[in-house]
């Protein structure tokens, strides 16, 4: 059993991801060919902004959006302390301060309680001026944009929304990455919709912005390529891969987005039958779709995870731990202050556990899914 089944979305749409590489191959216009901007131009279209620039990876889009807003040195930059390295990372590499913030035990995203709590600290300290808000849609489920965007209000903020894992999630206010002022995502290959390589994009309202955007992800570029008016950074999506995304998009949009709704729901359904006491099933408030980049369990006796794992794996089904470290806690950050605590980012990096998930999961693999994560579990026990 796959985790994520590339291979199987593959064999689905095989044929129009040939015709759509052999077309790149055969026009040979490899770098900026003419599907780079009709991806930008369908993306911005489906996501509901006036602007989508793409380029090479999800940490890019994120340093492209810094970079943008001129976050620098002395500022700070508030982000959960339960997500991928690459939200906080980029904030160190433009020579920024990560403030790291926890997040709901529930919904895994940041938690506006906490975020006071630390911007009240860091005007209370008065060294660091307070920037930007990087909120992330963990596991496909947008983060609650309602409550931060009051937040960044009242404080002169940025709300950069780092939609790495969140393309087709969907809130009241909109559908992610348009949640954000500036918002980001990846098209890693397993992410909700994803290339056959690196690839991310950056979408926003503002023109301005977007100007910029294009010029900083190809060496500052000005009228032409060599004319360069900033430092900028090389970062382009390729063509091959736009083309190959166009078909994704299309796939996404007409049926798998609602498959792996529909094999959410299942697994909800039939884990809260078996063993709803043992684990917790991922919550999904109301008014919200999540697009299930990963479906997260939580054990209630995280000592049992690593057996857990050890026989699923015997029993041939893959789980992974996103994320087994804080952000707080990640040896890259030693040493640096932290201004709330983090408990909920601690005990969800001890209980996690992310079972196969994606649109071409069947009923019945789900059904063996459960079964073994039931015995395994009453065996741990």
């Amino acid at each position: 059993m796959e985790f994520r089944d590339l291979k199987k979305q593959y064999q689905v749409l095989k044929t129009d991801i040939d015709n759509a590489m052999q077309k790149v191959a055969a026009a040979g216009n490899y770098i900026m060919g003419g599907p780079v901007i009709e991806l930008e131009e369908q993306l911005a279209d489906y996501v509901g902004v006036k602007h989508c620039i793409t380029c090479a990876n999800g940490t890019d889009a994120l340093t492209l959006a810094l970079k943008t807003l001129g976050i620098g040195k002395g500022d700070a930059v508030f982000v959960p302390d339960f997500t991928f390295f690459a939200s906080a990372e980029v904030v160190a590499l433009e020579g920024a301060t990560p403030v790291f913030v926890d997040v709901n035990p529930h919904t895994f995203n940041i938690d506006v309680i906490s975020l006071k709590e630390a911007i009240d600290a860091i005007e209370n300290e008065g060294i660091l001026k307070m920037k930007a808000i990087i909120a992330v849609d963990l596991f496909g489920l947008p983060a609650d944009f309602t409550a931060v965007k009051k937040i960044a209000k009242q404080h002169g903020l940025y709300v950069i929304e780092d939609g790495a894992q969140g393309f087709g999630g969907r809130m009241t206010e909109g559908i992610a990455c348009s949640l954000g002022d500036i918002s980001t995502t990846s098209f890693f290959p397993a992410k909700p919709l994803g290339c056959y390589g690196d690839g991310g994009a950056v979408f926003t309202n503002n023109d301005e912005w977007a100007d910029m955007i294009r010029s900083l992800r190809i060496h500052g570029k000005g009228s032409n390529k060599y004319d360069n008016v900033r430092i900028g950074m090389n970062s382009r999506l390729d063509t091959v891969q736009a083309a190959i995304l166009q078909v994704k998009l299309n796939a996404f949009k007409e049926h798998e987005l609602e498959s792996v709704n529909h094999a959410a729901a299942h697994y909800t359904k039939l884990i809260k039958q078996t063993i709803g006491d043992a684990v917790s099933t991922p919550n999904i408030p109301e008014g919200y779709m999540s697009s299930w980049a990963q479906y997260t369990l939580r054990l209630t006796d995280a000592s049992l995870r690593p057996e857990i794992q050890t026989r699923m794996k015997e029993d041939g089904i893959p789980t992974m731990v996103y994320y087994p470290t804080p952000m707080s806690m990640q040896t890259a950050f030693n040493g640096l202050h932290k201004y709330v605590d983090t408990p909920n980012a601690l005990r969800l990096s001890q209980q996690v556990l992310s079972i196969p998930m994606h649109p071409y999961l069947k009923d019945e693999d789900i059904t063996i899914v459960v079964d073994k994560l039931v015995a395994n579990i009453k065996t741990g026990k």
